[in-house]
């Protein structure tokens, strides 16, 4: 399989029927939710997930997405979302890139980027991030290879 970025975190999801629209095919928003399944759960791995942003009282939250849908995926197939945090700007901004590709092709089917700012959960408001999120985010960054 070819990642757009090396050591990718990788969660697998089957295609069924219940996914499938009036055009045949994977139905878009179920893309989106792997996506924000797969980042959550790599957010997670990496330690801070929902029970540390809420004693933190802080939180990335997203301010803006992009997707590209390349290929058309069907019932029965198998597709691995990767996830990847490329840029973790000035330390408030982070960009998180996705990739899904079909394991049955080994075509890649969607690509996103995602982008996050730290804020202070209790208000709602952009906030400095914590010296957890540095400490946890940071070695997380991947370039591209």
């Amino acid at each position: 399989m070819k990642w757009d970025y090396d050591t990718p975190f990788i969660m697998t999801f089957n295609v069924s029927n219940a996914h499938i629209d009036a055009l045949a095919h994977t139905r878009n928003t179920h893309y989106v939710e792997w996506s924000m399944e797969t980042a959550w759960a790599h957010t997670t791995a990496l330690g801070l997930g929902a029970a540390e942003y809420q004693q933190l009282n802080r939180a990335m939250a997203l301010t803006h997405a992009e997707y590209d849908y390349l290929k058309a995926t069907h019932a029965g197939d198998t597709l691995l979302v990767g996830t990847w945090i490329t840029d973790w700007r000035s330390k408030l901004k982070m960009t998180r890139k996705l990739q899904i590709i079909c394991q049955q092709t080994e075509a890649s089917v969607f690509r996103g980027t995602l982008e996050f700012v730290c804020i202070e959960i209790s208000t709602g408001q952009p906030k400095k991030p914590p010296s957890e999120f540095i400490d946890i985010y940071t070695p997380a960054l991947v370039n591209k290879p």
